[in-house]
């Protein structure tokens, strides 16, 4: 490579390096704002956040920033890149054309009042009260509104939101999407509602040692290949990960003394997220592409491992004795099999992450369609809970006996992360697609679960997935793996068939 061009990349990543630091740093103030940061330094912690996230931004759409991408994006310059700095610089390209027109005081401004917003989300969530909630998320649906016109509206205002989590994705493709989805699994559910065959889960709802809910937990964690020297497990009011750098990925589950399931899923969850970062080839490290491709991907491999392994039959085969030995009394009298069929209970619930994998899909398709209405109708914040409640008294017959279990129920909206919630339904999609190609090529597949030989299907996952962190599109990905784009009617067969056997249809 040419000395000249040489000396502009190492500017180049030097600077980029500069921007992941001040990322991580920002990461681990948000991870100790969730896991029992003093509430009185809640505003100085804010302020602390967002001038750290302006100074990263600043570099990002700097004089020199866009100097060096115009430099190192010229045809003679270009060809003489590696294949991975290429994919960074324009990864970076696309982020300094989205946000260079945002003024820098107010990036700073949403910055500030996004770690405030969440903080004010937990106690207005502990306490039911959404118009104590209000004033912050009508301030954050208000600037994401006016950011929407420095970044540049695409097809419609939200197809705006849509792309900074799920590049190329549109209302359009997601309605399509969404569409054939509802047309098989609409169905499936009332065939189900219909079924005289409906599992007992009683026995889950007895009272379950927290402590040792912890280390089962951690058991199982470490079974799935999560490793505790590159992360730790914390508990917050909404489970998370935060993947600081592929060497500190760490991961919150919520525990419930009368729910033994919640937190076992919760950990698989978040487990998923974090082997993803956690496996990303150390090349990629220190620069922007040591993350997931996009939340789409990132949500797959979530899903895949607290669905498609940890629900399924052959995983209880090998761990059900073990989950037996740390609660005896509790589950003595109960079989794998009605352990197995309980924790598949198809039921019309209240709370998303705790949502069976059937109407899971309806809890995304109701945030969606709401996320429609705020950014493409203008729909008023303080309209919010009535709709959230006429929706799900629509798509799943429930009604919320307060704003708690409603509309107050997820963390994502108290930071901005409108846009989002897509990913969750894409993920589970893009998960039942890849296990379609991995029992392909991985007929042992179920053999290994019985045994508790889980490496081999994370090696799988990392070879196809989890090393290229962003180095590669999701399209891209999804083509590879698979060999053909997204195919939503991979996860309706194996939801068809799945609750088929369980509910005898």
């Amino acid at each position: 490579m040419d000395h000249d061009i040489q000396a502009k990349l190492d500017v180049f990543l030097n600077m980029n390096r500069k921007i992941k630091s001040y990322y991580e740093a920002i990461g681990l103030l948000d991870w100790d704002l969730a896991t029992g940061a003093p509430r009185k330094g809640v505003d100085t912690r804010s302020e602390t956040i967002g001038m750290l996230a302006t100074e990263a931004f600043k570099i990002s759409i700097s004089d020199e920033m866009k100097e060096l991408i115009t430099y190192l994006t010229s045809e003679d310059v270009c060809k003489q890149l590696q294949e991975q700095d290429q994919r960074l610089i324009e990864d970076v390209k696309l982020e300094l054309n989205r946000m260079q027109s945002v003024p820098p005081d107010k990036f700073q401004a949403f910055s500030v009042l996004a770690p405030k917003s969440q903080v004010q989300w937990e106690s207005a969530k502990e306490n039911g009260d959404f118009a104590a909630f209000e004033p912050f998320l009508s301030q954050i649906v208000e600037m994401k509104r006016e950011f929407i016109d420095y970044f540049g509206v695409k097809d419609t205002r939200y197809d705006t939101l849509l792309d900074m989590f799920e590049p190329d994705l549109t209302v359009a493709k997601l309605d399509e999407v969404f569409s054939r989805l509802k047309a098989r699994l609409v169905p499936l559910q009332d065939k189900i509602k219909n079924s005289v065959h409906k599992p007992d889960t009683s026995f889950l709802e007895q009272s379950f040692d927290i402590k040792k809910q912890e280390e089962f937990s951690r058991y199982i964690l470490g079974e799935m290949g999560y490793d505790f020297e590159a992360g730790r497990l914390d508990e917050s009011v909404h489970p998370f990960a935060t993947g600081l750098n592929p060497g500190d990925v760490r991961i919150t589950t919520h525990y419930y003394e009368k729910d033994v399931a919640s937190a076992v899923f919760s950990s698989l969850h978040e487990g998923g997220h974090a082997l993803y970062e956690q496996n990303i080839d150390p090349k990629l490290a220190g620069t922007l592409l040591a993350e997931g491709t996009s939340m789409g991907i990132h949500e797959s491999q979530s899903r895949l491992w607290e669905n498609m392994i940890g629900r399924s039959l052959p995983f209880w085969e090998r761990y059900y004795p073990v989950l037996q030995s740390y609660f005896p009394e509790q589950l003595k009298d109960v079989s794998v099999e009605s352990f197995y069929r309980a924790i598949n209970k198809v039921e019309s619930s209240l709370i998303r992450i705790e949502a069976d994998e059937l109407t899971y899909n309806l809890h995304i398709i109701i945030r969606y369609e709401i996320e429609k209405m705020l950014f493409n109708e203008n729909l008023s914040v303080s309209d919010l809970p009535a709709v959230w409640n006429d929706k799900y008294k629509q798509y799943l017959g429930v009604t919320p006996p307060h704003d708690g279990l409603g509309v107050l129920q997820d963390v994502h909206w108290s930071s901005g992360d409108f846009g989002y919630f897509a990913s969750y339904s894409l993920g589970n999609m893009y998960a039942a697609q890849i296990v379609n190609t991995m029992r392909k090529e991985m007929p042992e597949f179920d053999r290994l679960l019985r045994e508790g030989n889980l490496s081999p299907i994370k090696e799988w996952l990392t070879d196809k997935v989890y090393k290229y962190g962003k180095s590669r599109k999701p399209s891209e990905l999804i083509l590879a793996i698979t060999g053909e784009e997204l195919n939503p009617d991979y996860l309706a067969d194996y939801l068809e068939e799945k609750y088929k056997e369980i509910y005898s249809l």
